[in-house]
């Protein structure tokens, strides 16, 4: 398999071919609406809450956050079948499967009256495997559909408007099961969003029905080559994009739950009250696309956006880490403001390194290098809230003043998540992106465009 990769392959030309989008794309953005009503109550915060209902340790936590990045290492062996099968069979087998594990999870919370915590909890976390078992499988699928369907030169606007809707979703639901739950919630009302969550997974099916499916050629599809993992892990502008990818997981795997935790255990909010505030991060999600409008991705590439997120990443951990140590005040504005700027960093993040995977993997073999991608980046997604999760339970009796910082689990925990961002720093300095702007021309644009400069232009001169 040959692994050489031009320059067109790095930043492809925006010929007038390659600025349009393919027909049924509305279909796309109208599954990533309805996936998101789904997978956003039985992923998130609200399954959170849930298992902490049942008392649930900082450990299982982590298990719950990581269990669906983790199983997403079977994509390896199912790459191999995807050409064979299709893109389009593949996620809906995938997709309709794990429908079925949601209203198998919308009954958990109904057996109460015969089922002690623990033994809820075991069912709980039971249906969680074969739900994300059945979406670790079918989502290799996904992202080589999007890459063949969808032209090099409007994939950052694709990203952009895909963000926009999924974090529009997001925000909507976390407001309605805010005041789903309210400040005491019982059983059947977690039920209850379970059992909306599989309606919508269902709805979500008729879309992907509808969305183009690109022809694979014949001797793709009966190919018996050995795939070569070795060449495909070795390739420069890919190994490189992985390692950065690697760190940034560490860092963020894991840490919307432990925010969650956090709130849930150092604060006086209900369970209410954590979903409205935890639903801003989304509305932060929605400010990229002032960020990346105009198609900024496009224009300036991935590599100093990556850059510009992960230092405020560092911001938004000094945040948190003086929050826990009581330095600062657990106020309102200040968590709508963490919240805020999570989101956008995570969106930014999230669509700049998907961006360039696009760019740099090459058209042959473009299954199994995301196949690859998605494993290598979910897996460490998986395993560090797992390993966060014992670090935290670890530090428990840990109650130290020093200096008028606090030292407890919750600190320290952000004080490492901000280290781990700092080297995710150094692996982004290393990216492959030859046609890439300097982050400094970025946000001079930023600037350009924002309110603030008429302040710079018309404010005082001293």
């Amino acid at each position: 398999m040959p692994l050489t990769l031009g320059r067109n392959d790095v930043m492809p030309p925006t010929d007038s071919s390659k600025d349009a989008f393919p027909e049924g794309m509305r279909n796309v953005y109208l599954f990533t609406v309805f996936n998101a009503l789904s997978y956003q109550i039985v992923l998130s915060s609200p399954m959170v809450l849930y298992a902490k209902s049942l008392d649930a340790s900082a450990t299982v936590l982590g298990i719950l956050a990581g269990m669906m990045p983790m199983l997403v290492i079977f994509q390896i062996p199912a790459a191999k079948h995807v050409a064979r099968v299709g893109y389009k069979k593949f996620i809906l087998a995938g997709w309709g499967t794990r429908v079925l594990f949601i209203f198998g999870l919308m009954l958990v919370p109904m057996t109460g009256g015969f089922l002690d915590n623990p033994t809820r909890l075991a069912l709980l976390l039971m249906l969680l495997f074969g739900f994300n078992l059945s979406r670790g499988i079918s989502s290799c699928a996904w992202l080589p559909w999007i890459a063949a369907i969808i032209p090099g030169g409007v994939r950052g606007r694709y990203l952009l408007i895909d963000a926009a809707c999924l974090n529009l979703t997001s925000f909507v639901v976390f407001v309605f099961v805010a005041f789903c739950l309210g400040v005491n919630p019982q059983p059947w009302q977690f039920g209850a969003l379970f059992a909306f969550s599989a309606v919508m997974g269902a709805i979500s099916l008729s879309f992907v029905r509808r969305i183009p499916e690109p022809a694979t050629p014949e001797h793709v599809k009966s190919s018996n080559t050995p795939v070569p993992w070795k060449a495909i892990a070795a390739h420069p502008p890919f190994r490189k994009l992985m390692e950065m990818v690697v760190v940034w997981s560490v860092a963020y795997g894991g840490l919307n739950t432990f925010v969650v935790s956090f709130l849930k255990t150092e604060s006086t909010l209900s369970e209410r009250d954590i979903m409205l505030v935890t639903s801003v991060a989304f509305l932060g999600g929605l400010g990229s696309l002032w960020f990346m409008g105009g198609s900024r991705l496009d224009r300036f590439g991935s590599k100093p956006v990556i850059t510009a997120s992960l230092l405020g990443w560092l911001g938004i951990m000094c945040g948190w880490a003086l929050l826990a140590g009581r330095i600062l005040p657990l106020s309102l504005m200040m968590l709508l403001t963490l919240q805020f700027l999570m989101g956008l960093g995570f969106a930014l993040v999230n669509m700049a390194t998907t961006r360039l995977a696009m760019a740099v993997v090459p058209p042959m073999g473009r299954d199994h290098f995301f196949a690859l991608y998605s494993v290598v980046g979910n897996l460490t997604l998986g395993l560090a809230p797992v390993g966060w999760g014992l670090i935290i339970d670890g530090l428990r009796s840990v109650n130290t003043n020093w200096h008028g910082l606090m030292l407890n689990r919750y600190t320290l925990f952000f004080a490492a998540v901000a280290l781990v961002f700092m080297a995710a720093m150094v692996m982004c300095r290393r990216l492959k992106e030859p046609e890439a702007a300097s982050m400094e021309e970025l946000l001079k644009d930023i600037l350009r465009q924002s309110p603030l400069r008429s302040w710079f232009r018309f404010g005082p001169r001293s």
